[in-house]
């Protein structure tokens, strides 16, 4: 089976093994559609678990054992691994040998009774509504006409928060994405999964300016098909809109742990507090699983008794 494209196999790596995780991501590509980067982070796991193992002297899938895994895993802690990337890297393990037991490949899982890291559940980090407010306040509060950048980061910002979208997505989006009058946006989420979600009326009104206004002056005769560009034409990637949420916190006074996905957990949280139904938390964030938007019933669990403390009288 031919590789992803774009993703550069290691050349150390034995052909035997090599040949089995290329079945098991064309498997997870095929079947599971999951998104490329998702893919790309389970041949980094494996193929670091492989070589690892390889060294050890494995040569063929047929041959893993237990011990292989619990000495890599205790080798990513020595290393000074966070929990959660060896839970990561057991996961990765685990995936790829039952995708073999099934294929026949394996005689039977030898990472199945190998427990997992307990990970301690940390709540995300989430913005109050008047930081969201000083953050979105930023661009384009400098005396004049605001600029280009001034109309395309308020723009991102609001998108950002407005959508709950991550902040793919949002790089992500293409002017074919819009809805005509923009009270919609069309996302491509993570597997190329398509939601519809709402766009409010400010994060509205910045868009359009951006479009209008901004875009043009950057995109000059050429044709581009993302909505967010660069001064030189091209489409802004992750880094650069991580770098500008990063730039607005500094202006607003915020800590400098705000990142662009410190707006979708405050957008999912602030609909939590608001009386939001969680289903329809759900469907526009674009988690497949409602467990994983039930974190947000924690939250807002906490601001429940947050005001209680603050309000009830023998609190």
């Amino acid at each position: 089976m031919v590789p992803e494209p774009g993703v550069d196999r290691r050349p150390s790596l034995p052909a035997a093994l090599a040949a089995g995780l290329d079945e098991f991501l064309g498997s997870l590509r095929v079947e599971a559609g999951l998104a490329r980067n998702t893919l790309a982070a389970y041949r980094r796991d494996l193929e670091r678990f492989l070589l690892h193992a390889a060294r050890a002297g494995l040569a063929r899938w047929e041959e893993l054992e237990a011990a292989h895994v619990l000495a890599h895993l205790a080798s990513l802690r020595r290393a000074g691994a966070a929990q959660a990337s060896v839970a990561r890297a057991l996961v990765a393990v685990r995936m790829a040998a039952r995708f073999l037991l099934a294929e026949g490949v394996l005689a039977r899982d030898p990472s199945a009774l190998i427990p997992a890291p307990s990970l301690r559940r940390l709540l995300p980090r989430a913005l109050s509504v008047e930081e969201v407010e000083r953050l979105l306040a930023g661009p384009g509060e400098a005396a004049g006409a605001p600029g280009w950048r001034d109309l395309r980061d308020r723009a991102l910002l609001e998108v950002l928060y407005a959508c709950g979208a991550r902040v793919s997505e949002v790089v992500g989006l293409r002017t074919g994405d819009l809805e005509p009058k923009l009270r919609v946006l069309r996302v491509l989420g993570k597997g190329d999964k398509m939601r519809v979600v709402p766009l409010g009326g400010r994060a509205r009104e910045a868009l359009e300016h951006w479009i209008e206004r901004g875009r043009p002056q950057v995109l000059g005769g050429a044709r581009r098909p993302e909505v967010f560009l660069t001064r030189s034409g091209r489409a802004l990637d992750r880094t650069n809109a991580w770098r500008r949420v990063k730039a607005a916190a500094r202006r607003a006074g915020l800590s400098e742990d705000v990142t662009p996905h410190t707006l979708r957990h405050s957008f999912a949280t602030h609909l939590i507090e608001g009386g939001a139904d969680l289903r329809a938390v759900q469907e526009m964030l674009g988690h497949a699983s409602i467990r994983t938007t039930e974190i947000y019933t924690h939250l807002d669990a906490e601001h429940v008794r947050g005001v209680h403390r603050l309000y009830h009288p023998r609190a």
